[in-house]
């Protein structure tokens, strides 16, 4: 959530953020905020001058009384009734008030990084890094789905007669090779500085909505209405949340965190041959990496996580490249978001693996996750975060991409975690 004091500071900078991102009636709702600001401040001051009248009227009351002065110290208290009066009805309005303007500024996307380019959909991203070999694998290539039939590791149809399509079931060495993808990613984080965290899998409005999936995506996931709790769609919801409310001190920086957790999409209206097989579930194991950072530090934390995840990629030797989205496609809550995508071989197209976002003050404001500066002042915390890394479409290029005529190979980082070397 945007500050209503940068809005103020920063309209024209603002306005023109939103319009990197396409997004509709900018100025209607900006204006409307600081409307609603300039009236919620207005009726603050009010409510102030009453409540301060009514302290001097109180203590006026104690002299008058104490000095034998009964008859205008009880003219005095009906004033001060009449100022109760007053100050219930400024509180209500102020509460009122105070919600408008933050179901407001719920509407406001974050501004964009001044690296981030216009643009209208994914069509418009900036390609700026890629690496590896795309392996030719001949005419008789398969998609991983068929692969996962012919070597029964991942049942479709299962998953289906137990829950639904985009459940599935993996199954033998498919399963074993997914328990070692987790480990290995778990493993790569933790050597690289971060610590592993295990998290609830639901959490609640607030924790949602402090990391910014309320309101802005509350259809796309899984709500328990007897209970009033969200299935998770990605861990960086219950991981950032360990630090809602918290006051920290530079000191503490930098908090880097990992953990794995299954992840529940609905992916409402995703219909058509690129959600086949592994392409988008509605249940996915994915392990993440979160960075609460100072604001001077966070875009090269940033830059870091970045080349974290392309060592990864490297060691799997599966061929990527990396897009810096466009204003158009870049999400809700972030500033800068750099998108990592393997190619499908079998498929011939890419596949979105991985997301490193640096939110900026966005989710911290809403978070209330401040520091102490070197002035000793409170400010807000940058928060960042990643996939490191989503497995089903990881999974999907290691099938693809390692098949040969006589089985799937494994990638050799990865054959210590499974204990086999090929999958036949």
């Amino acid at each position: 959530m945007l500050q209503v004091q940068f809005i103020r500071d920063n309209k024209e900078t603002v306005l023109a953020g939103l319009a990197k991102r396409n997004f509709a009636n900018a100025e209607t709702l900006v204006e409307q905020v600081l409307t609603a600001d300039e009236n919620r401040r207005a009726t603050q001051v009010s409510l102030d001058d009453v409540l301060s009248e009514s302290n001097k009227l109180s203590k006026e009351i104690g002299g008058l009384f104490k000095s034998g002065e009964v008859q205008k110290a009880n003219i005095l208290k009906e004033k001060t009734v009449l100022l109760k009066e007053q100050s219930k009805e400024f509180s209500e309005k102020l509460n009122t008030l105070s919600d408008e303007l933050q179901n407001l500024l719920y509407q406001i996307p974050n501004v964009p990084h001044s690296s981030v380019k216009p643009g209208n959909s994914e069509a418009d991203n900036e390609n700026i890094f890629s690496e590896g070999i795309i392996p030719d694998l001949g005419e008789n290539a398969l998609p991983h789905w068929e692969l996962a039939k012919k070597y029964d590791i991942i049942d479709f149809e299962l998953g289906t007669k137990i829950t639904g399509a985009g459940f599935p079931v993996y199954k033998g060495k498919g399963a074993r090779l997914q328990r070692a993808l987790i480990n290995y990613f778990l493993d790569k984080n933790i050597e690289a500085g971060y610590k592993e965290y295990q998290v609830p899998h639901l959490v609640n409005t607030e924790s949602a909505t402090a990391t910014g999936q309320l309101p802005d995506k509350e259809g796309q996931m899984y709500h328990s209405n007897e209970d009033d709790l969200y299935l998770i769609p990605t861990g960086e919801v219950p991981i950032t949340n360990m630090f809602r409310g918290n006051l920290m001190q530079e000191a503490d920086f930098p908090v880097c965190c990992t953990g794995y957790t299954p992840c529940f999409r609905r992916e409402a209206g995703s219909y058509g041959a690129h959600v086949r097989g592994l392409n988008r579930l509605h249940q996915f194991d994915k392990v993440e990496i979160v960075r609460i950072e100072h604001p001077d530090n966070s875009y090269h934390a940033l830059s870091e996580m970045v080349e974290h995840i392309k060592d990864i990629l490297r060691e799997l030797k599966l061929p990527y490249r990396i897009l810096r989205l466009c204003g158009g496609d870049t999400g809700f809550t972030a500033a800068l978001t750099f998108d990592f995508e393997l190619f499908s071989t079998a498929q011939d197209r890419w596949l979105e693996i991985s997301s490193a976002s640096n939110f900026e003050t966005f989710q911290a404001n809403r978070l209330k996750l401040r520091f102490k500066n070197k002035e000793g002042k409170s400010e807000f915390a940058h928060t960042l975060n990643g996939s490191s890394l989503a497995l089903p479409r990881v999974l999907a290029g290691i099938l693809e991409n390692y098949q040969t005529a006589d089985g799937i190979k494994i990638p050799a980082v990865l054959v210590p975690y499974c204990g086999f070397d090929m999958i036949n």
